[in-house]
């Protein structure tokens, strides 16, 4: 795992990060419009609705370019709006099928082939128009709409919290997902990081947003497109960052942020937020030593690992905050104590009224001693660790701490297909520097009924790590053409933790996993036990762009090669299925010492390297 200080020179390295919409909640008592009878079609009722009649953006001198977070959101009424999307493997395409529940019957209706191509969301979902104060077109653009993106409740008698996920994957190598808008909800149809800047000089304009025709007529939505006043002002990082909150913006408005404010309410851009990390695990937005901030982060509770701070040596997609209403927000940023509060949803699971299929941990926190009696590996449920294929490939140097090298840089996820999570607790004796590793099983009902031996854990105690690692989950190989191996990566101990949501349409899904903060989820130095888990349907991705981590390639010849990520190396841990642990990814190195190149074929219908 990198520090905190090499994070900040491998931006180059890293990939767009997962959708963080803005999480300004709808405020109770918006009633939303329902379609009228001749467009009604089975299932929920679905409207667009804006939440303000005006809204202020702001464009950073440092980092022009206003982002379109304009408060519209869609709406389900009598019943949640729920989408899952699975593919059979990376030959098949995604399907997707919306399931409709009425009462104890539950109907799916498949959605148009192509509809959607990956996870991210519903492409071309929004239709955006904007007018200047002359009454001019200046833009007309679409945005992909996630169902999990920031939302609030619409009306008070709604359920308190929603059981979808809180972002849609953009791991490449997803396998299936399920979006949803609780019952009595509404989701922000702002598409994020998915968004790209869009140029607007300081001024006055009129957005008009509505659904794009196709989704109108496939979910039955009224067309009545919403109308916002929004007010483009620039400000200067520049003049706020130490001065107290003076406002460089050439379109006055009262209320300007304070400094405090301004830096927690704004964050890094895309590749910031993937590649560099703040100096201390404060608000998670804030992004200290770098410039002009672009987006506005969502607050995230202190246990979502919403922030680079939080998942560092792990990534390169930081997990999406919860929603939480501005009030909270202003709250916890006044108190400064954005990110240390404890803002988490309430557990979620199968039970009367409820079936979604996810299952919570039966417990978070590690044994207080040592399992006492004969250890036994019972017939119960187990996890199925597996390997997804290495993405986010490139080369790179040595930097400054080996020069004249070269190397070839990934990232790796391994990640549990279930039916159980995989738990594992550590234990200490006294004055040693290991901690005896145990695997623990657990029956049914969540009882733990057995446990079994299963390697160490060791504590890292190097800068932006200071916790303690698995030393037996997994190991990174770069193998030849008639693939021997080759390269052997040195990274083979991990702190694990649910950074990124693999295929939540698996049996036992856990779709709010607990532990991707990596301050809390793998001790201290002081610490006598550690648990570590990895939850059902969720993955653990570590990005290797480090000498010792990556792999030195500087005196190979050119040619094919594959990157092999293979779980449980040593078939310690106990699983349903030790087959299907190891994944290649072809590459083929070309190019000269200190100039060397990287293509990567795609692999089967998966083109994103």
């Amino acid at each position: 795992m990198m520090t905190r200080s090499q994070q900040g020179r491998t931006n180059r390295l890293t990939r767009p990060s997962i959708a963080i919409a803005a999480a300004v909640a709808v405020t109770a008592g918006v009633v939303a419009a329902a379609p009228d009878a001749k467009t009604a079609q089975p299932g929920p009722k679905l409207s667009l609705i804006a939440a303000s009649a005006s809204v202020t953006l702001d464009s950073w001198k440092e980092d022009p370019g206003v982002y379109l977070d304009l408060g519209t959101y869609l709406t389900s009424e009598n019943g949640a709006f729920e989408l899952k999307l699975t593919r059979k493997s990376y030959k098949d395409p995604v399907v997707a099928a919306q399931i409709i529940r009425d009462g104890k019957k539950t109907q799916t209706k498949a959605l148009p082939a192509g509809l959607v191509k990956d996870f991210s969301g519903l492409p071309d979902f929004a239709q955006i128009s904007v007018i200047d104060a002359a009454g001019k077109s200046v833009l007309e653009k679409t945005e992909a709409f996630c169902p999990n993106n920031a939302s609030g409740r619409v009306r008070p008698d709604a359920p308190a919290n929603s059981k979808y996920p809180q972002s849609c994957p953009v791991n490449p190598f997803t396998l299936g997902s399920v979006w949803g808008v609780e019952s009595g909800w509404a989701a922000n149809t702002y598409a994020g990081y998915y968004s790209d800047a869009v140029q607007l000089p300081a001024g006055t304009y009129t957005a008009k947003i509505s659904v794009t025709k196709k989704y109108r007529d496939l979910f039955g939505i009224e067309n009545k497109p919403q109308s916002v006043k929004v007010t483009v002002r620039e400000r200067s990082w520049e003049g706020e960052g130490g001065g107290e909150g003076a406002s460089a913006s050439s379109e006055s408005s009262a209320g300007a942020p304070s400094k405090a404010a301004a830096k927690s309410g704004h964050g890094a851009s895309a590749s910031e937020h993937a590649g560099h990390a703040a100096a201390a695990p404060a608000a998670p937005s804030g992004h200290a030593g770098h410039g002009a901030p672009a987006r506005t982060d969502a607050p995230a509770a202190a246990t979502t690992g919403a922030g680079s701070t939080f998942n560092v040596g792990h990534g390169p997609y930081p997990p999406a905050p919860p929603a939480l209403p501005w009030a909270l927000k202003k709250q916890a940023t006044e108190k400064g104590a954005l990110g240390r509060q404890g803002f988490s949803a309430a557990a979620v699971g199968d039970r009367t009224g409820q079936t979604d299929g996810s299952r919570q941990a039966p417990g978070v926190q590690p044994n207080a001693k040592r399992p006492a009696g004969k250890a036994t590996v019972p017939d119960v449920p187990k996890p199925d660790l597996r390997s997804l294929p290495a993405y986010g490939i490139t080369v790179s140097d040595g930097y400054e701490d080996v020069p004249g090298k070269d190397y070839l840089a990934f990232s790796a996820n391994v990640w549990n297909a279930g039916p159980a999570k995989l738990v594992v607790d550590g234990f200490r004796s006294p004055g040693k520097e290991l901690m005896d590793a145990y695997q623990y099983f657990y029956d049914a009902d969540g009882k733990q009924v057995g446990y079994t031996p299963t390697g160490t854990m060791e504590w890292d105690p190097r800068p932006g790590h200071e916790h303690w690692h698995f030393t037996d989950f997994a190991s990174y190989r770069l193998l030849k053409a008639d693939q021997k191996e080759t390269v052997r990566s040195g990274k083979e101990a991990f702190c694990l933790a649910n950074t990124d949501a693999v295929d939540y349409t698996v049996k036992n899904a856990n779709w709010h996993p607990d532990n991707t903060d990596l301050s809390t989820a793998c001790g201290q130095e002081n610490s006598i036990s550690v648990r570590e888990v990895l939850d059902v349907g969720s993955g653990d991705t570590y990005t290797q762009d480090l000498p010792g981590q990556s792999f030195d390639i500087t005196d190979l010849p050119n040619g094919t090669y594959y990157i092999q990520v293979l779980a449980n190396p040593e078939n310690r841990l106990k699983e349903t299925n030790h087959d299907n642990n190891s994944a290649l990814r072809k590459v083929v190195l070309g190019g000269k010492k200190g100039a060397r190149t990287v293509k990567v074929p795609a692999h089967h219908l998966v083109d994103a390297n």
